[in-house]
């Protein structure tokens, strides 16, 4: 059962646990209202009368004044519909006023006065009585009566003395079972008021809930027709509104698990579905990117494999075909083409390793300065054949701790990008800006720049900002991703500036330190 309804679709989960809210509090009604409707009534009566009793306790205490008191004890009973009786410890009556018409609380006989107040003393002062009386045979002090093998009506006069007495001493204790009896609560009370001790009583009557019971029955049978009526129409239309945008954006989903990274996701209704499909519409857009490089750097790794394949495979049977082809030229280009291919394999290796944090630096102190320079001695040639200009501003030697290969890596890759990307006037830049505390290494190209919303792309692998770039000269195509990567593992700080029309300037920055004892 539980499998079957984890399966349910969420407009259809909706729908349910809506109509089971609707269920739930229907049943709370229903039993609230018919249920408990007599005792909840009962507590509020019981508290009405507690609440006079302090109250008359209240008024003894600070008013002395018979009128006033009369007047006060008249607003309490009226507000509450009360007996209220204020006597002395031998029954004689002092304050009394009723608002029960079949109470006749004022006219209690002293017998049964006595009783109460005694009763009341055993149980600390104050005792609660409970009996049933029917308000028009039935009254508590000598209303009419039937009793066994006696009937009639009896006036005062005329009352038998063995009845009288039975009556007087029956008249709150009459418990009849038979229809149309009202309960009573009678509070008992022992006060001292200015050192005198005095009872108060006060007589409420409950009256009977069952007609009230009958009507809200049939109330109630209304609204619950009415209530499931309406909570089906709102439970249907919440759980289509909530799952339109759910259900859009799945079917999205499931075009986009299929390579579709076009796909647009759309749904504002509620917030977190607008923020969801803000992070999937980005999600897409990224994936499509990384899709277009992953395509790129296939076909970069396919060209820059089948070049120098080509090369070796071209000059190789030249050289079997043709003896007099077998010089140390072409056997020269043979060995550059196939330095071509391991560096491609290497650096492929390499930038694995970097991304997936299984290659460490080796720290060391070495000359910056110099290494710079020993970097720019490999484009020599190309200064002479192809007439490139790079010029080096230094003042001063540099040192740095860090691994001393991979910064040359580092060094290479910005010079061999900028010499790819630098104008027609071929020069490149290349500048050492010694701070306190650390250097500054700068390569500048006089190329066409890089627009603003490309910068952060130029250092993922195989990205090119000019798709017709030529091919490099010396490198892989991966220099950038491994820079990055290499910085990034000597958690050094680096960028890139750049204005369309004006080139580029790559930079990075290592901490300074002094030189080794030895070259001091």
């Amino acid at each position: 059962m539980r499998h079957n309804f984890r399966n349910l679709s969420i407009k259809w989960k909706i729908f349910t646990y809506f109509i089971v809210l609707t269920v739930i509090l229907l049943a709370l009604l229903w039993i609230l209202q018919i249920c408990y409707l007599e005792s909840f009534y009962k507590l509020i009566k019981q508290k009405e009368a507690d609440v006079a009793v302090t109250e008359v306790v209240g008024l003894l205490e600070e008013n002395n004044d018979a009128d006033d008191v009369d007047e006060e004890l008249d607003t309490i009973a009226a507000d509450s519909n009360l007996s209220l009786l204020v006597c002395d410890m031998e029954g004689q009556s002092l304050y009394g006023v009723s608002y029960l018409p079949t109470s006749r609380l004022v006219n209690i006989p002293e017998s049964i006065f006595q009783k109460y107040v005694s009763q009341a003393e055993a149980d600390g002062g104050s005792t609660i009585i409970s009996f049933k009386g029917n308000h028009e045979n039935q009254d508590e002090f000598g209303s009419q009566h039937t009793e066994e093998g006696l009937s009639g009506t009896f006036s005062d006069d005329n009352i038998p003395a063995e009845i009288s007495e039975k009556k007087e001493n029956d008249s709150f204790e009459m418990n009849s079972g038979s229809n149309g009896m009202y309960e009573n609560i009678l509070y008992v009370n022992i006060v001292n008021v200015n050192g005198e001790d005095l009872v108060v009583l006060v007589h409420s009557l409950l009256s009977p809930v069952d007609a009230t019971v009958n009507t809200l029955r049939i109330l109630l049978a209304w609204i619950t027709i009415a209530m499931v009526i309406i909570a089906l129409f709102i439970a249907w239309l919440l759980s289509k509104s909530v799952s339109k945008s759910i259900i859009s954006v799945n079917e999205s989903a499931k075009e986009l698990a299929k390579g579709n990274f076009d796909v647009k996701f759309e749904g504002n209704d509620y917030r977190e579905i607008g923020q969801l499909t803000d992070t999937l519409n980005y999600a897409a857009e990224e994936l499509g990117k990384s899709e277009g490089f992953r395509r790129e750097l296939i076909a970069n790794v396919s060209h820059d494999l089948r070049t120098p394949l080509t090369m070796i495979r071209a000059y190789s049977e030249v050289m079997r075909d043709l003896p007099d082809e077998n010089t140390p030229e072409n056997v020269q280009v043979i060995i550059d083409e196939a330095d071509r291919l391991t560096n491609l394999v290497n650096d492929m290796l390499d930038i694995s390793k970097l991304e997936a944090g299984v290659l460490e630096i080796n720290l060391s102190v070495f000359n910056l300065t110099e290494k710079i320079r020993c970097v720019l001695e490999r484009y020599n040639k190309l200064r002479e054949n192809e007439g490139y200009e790079i010029v080096f501003e230094s003042d001063q030697l540099v040192y740095v701790e860090a691994d001393e290969y991979k910064i040359y890596q580092v060094l290479y890759n910005f010079v061999n990008n900028a010499i790819n990307y630098t104008g027609d006037d071929k020069k490149v830049i290349v500048r050492q800006k010694v701070n306190p505390g650390y250097v500054r290494i700068e390569v500048r190209d006089s190329g066409v720049g890089i627009e603003q919303d490309q910068l952060p792309y130029v250092w993922n692998r195989y990205y090119k900002v000019d798709k017709t770039h030529k091919r490099a000269v010396m490198g892989t195509g991966l220099g950038l991703s491994i820079v990055k990567n290499i910085l990034d593992l000597h958690s050094a700080k680096y960028g890139v500036e750049s204005e369309v029309g004006k080139g580029s300037t790559f930079w990075f920055e290592l901490l300074t330190t002094q030189p080794p004892k030895e070259e001091k």
